[in-house]
């Protein structure tokens, strides 16, 4: 299988060649455990357990070395700390707060359906790896010590800024770096600092203190891939200054041309359509959202939450919407109504003996190809599609979706069950209780011609049926925009198709199908113009 990957170094697309392919090796760049995680952590938590997936099938699963690192020492804990717990010693108050945090944090992928990687190595658990690459950058003149501080000296490397494409002069300090008269460069960064007494610190040769954030990640991906290994993942805010950086410290420190041989970033988050942050009121957590009913007024599955996020390309900015993971909850559920009891003791089965079912040839072929996602949904909906009339498809689709962590034989039968009370109000439940039962008996009786009698008395009343297994009844309560709304949308979409932009033409056409409403295009018989009518999907 060749996969394909795109590389920040050198922007563009190149086949993926591991320097040893029995020991793939991948560094992804963690949180820092002063706060829960928010949505926007959770994006290459996601894109990146997906890749782990696919090396783990290309190249064996023991042949694949993933490390995701935490952060734990660094100032905003400390403030977070002296915040939250003002009565204790700081160091009592920071192992509070991390040890919550990053509790927290393992909770959240796990509801997110991540894969746990290799190694989870602690920034405190490196500080010994630290001095000594500082010691070695000092030694070969590449750092240098002034005002209680070690910075690296960034005009030592001719190279520096090759990966974001700044020039030296256009530098400015990075994160955590405060621009002061004792640096030779406006861009050098601390490698080392003093701590006060209460503050966390450490022995060194430069006195006790504690680490910037960027030799962090230089010393544990040293420490469990080398000094230099395949693949180098995280958000596209992480390029400048912190991937810079630490190929700056890696590369002067070991002496080689590369820190890693791909550099991989997934795009920005928005929340509807805005920025998120907490001036803005929309700054949401990966807890809020599995827990609370802060975003849309329900609580989110960690599996849908997955499913909304690849259904954009990992590369592209992503607006995180409540539409979107309603689409998203629906559609998990149309899949968990195609698969049988039969589907799923095969599965389980299988499982048992060790032996989880592959994924299709057609599923790794789209991955492959730079993660490609949204291709790889788009083959769960063909399987979806037909697994109303063909039972391979419905195993391809179990076998599919399990593999790219949206749904499992576990999760199932937690989107039907409890599907008629979440989705329809108590009152209309119990004037249609005869029908419901009705259509269950139909169901289990293969009686195609009273499910749709039954299904058409229930649609007159506003209930959609979404699908069914094993005597399981998804329903749906209809809830149909303003009239008014469904024109407008129609006229800016017959507008979008008039001016050729058909990208904006089915993006309108898709909010209406997630509104409910199903379309049919005709031509006016006189004038040849297009002409769309609209009614409510049944």
């Amino acid at each position: 299988m060749a996969l394909s990957l795109y590389n920040t170094l050198s922007r563009r697309k190149e086949p993926f060649a591991p320097i040893d392919a029995a020991n793939v090796r991948m560094y992804v760049c963690g949180p820092t455990v002063y706060d829960f995680a928010h949505i926007g952590n959770a994006r290459p938590v996601i894109v990146f357990d997906v890749l782990y997936r696919l090396l783990r099938h290309i190249y064996g699963a023991d042949h694949v070395t993933y490390v995701r690192n935490i952060t734990d020492v660094d100032d905003k804990i400390n403030a977070r700390a002296l915040r939250d717990f003002p009565g204790l010693p700081l160091n009592d108050a920071i192992a509070r707060v991390t040890e919550k945090t990053a509790s927290q944090f393992h909770s959240d992928v796990k509801a997110l359906g991540c894969l746990e990687p290799t190694h989870e190595p602690r920034a405190t658990d490196n500080i010994a790896q630290m001095i000594a690459i500082i010691t070695t950058l000092v030694a070969k003149s590449h750092a240098y010590r002034t005002a209680g501080e070690v910075l690296f000296d960034t005009a030592s490397m001719p190279e520096y800024g090759r990966l974001s494409r700044r020039n030296l002069d256009e530098q400015q300090a990075g994160a955590r770096v405060v621009v002061d008269a004792h640096k030779k460069n406006p861009g050098d960064f601390v490698l080392w600092k003093l701590s006060s007494a209460d503050e966390p610190g450490w022995e060194s040769p430069w006195g006790r203190g504690r680490p910037g954030w960027h030799i962090e990640c230089s010393a544990m991906s040293e420490r469990y891939l080398g000094p230099v290994f395949d693949i180098h993942g995280g958000g596209l805010d992480l390029i400048f200054p912190h991937h810079e950086n630490e190929i700056a410290q890696s590369r002067c420190a070991h002496g080689t041309d590369v820190m890693a041989n791909v550099w991989m970033h997934n795009g920005f988050l928005e929340v509807e359509g805005q920025k998120m942050s907490k001036s803005l009121g929309n700054f949401v957590t990966i807890n809020e959202l599995l827990a609370t009913e802060k975003f849309g007024g329900r609580r989110w599955p960690g599996e849908v939450l997955r499913l909304a996020m690849l259904m954009t390309h990992y590369r592209q900015p992503i607006d995180w919407t409540v539409r979107t993971l309603a689409s998203a909850k629906r559609e998990l559920e149309s899949y968990a109504c195609k698969i049988s009891g039969k589907e799923l003791d095969w599965f389980r089965l299988a499982v048992d003996r060790g032996d989880t079912p592959p994924p299709s040839p057609e599923l790794v072929e789209a991955l492959a190809d730079d993660i490609n996602t949204p291709a790889a949904l788009t083959l769960l909906r063909k399987h979806a599609k037909a697994a109303d009339s063909d039972w391979k498809a419905a195993r391809l689709l179990l076998a599919d979706s399990s593999y790219l962590g949206v749904l499992s034989d576990d999760t199932i039968f937690a989107h039907l069950s409890g599907g008629l009370a979440g989705n329809i109000s108590s009152d209309l439940v119990l004037t249609t209780n005869n029908e419901i039962e009705l259509l269950r008996v139909a169901i289990l009786n293969r009686d195609s011609r009273g499910v749709n009698a039954i299904s058409n008395t229930l649609f007159e009343k506003g209930l959609r049926i979404r699908g069914h297994a094993r005597g399981h009844i998804l329903l749906e309560q209809l809830s149909v925009p303003e009239d008014g709304q469904i024109v407008t949308l129609i006229a800016a979409r017959l507008a979008a198709r008039k001016a050729k932009n058909f990208k904006e033409s089915d993006r309108i056409r898709d909010e209406l199908t997630a509104m409910g409403i199903a379309l049919k295009d005709s031509k006016d018989p006189v004038t040849g113009e297009i002409v769309t009518t609209w009614e409510v999907a049944r």
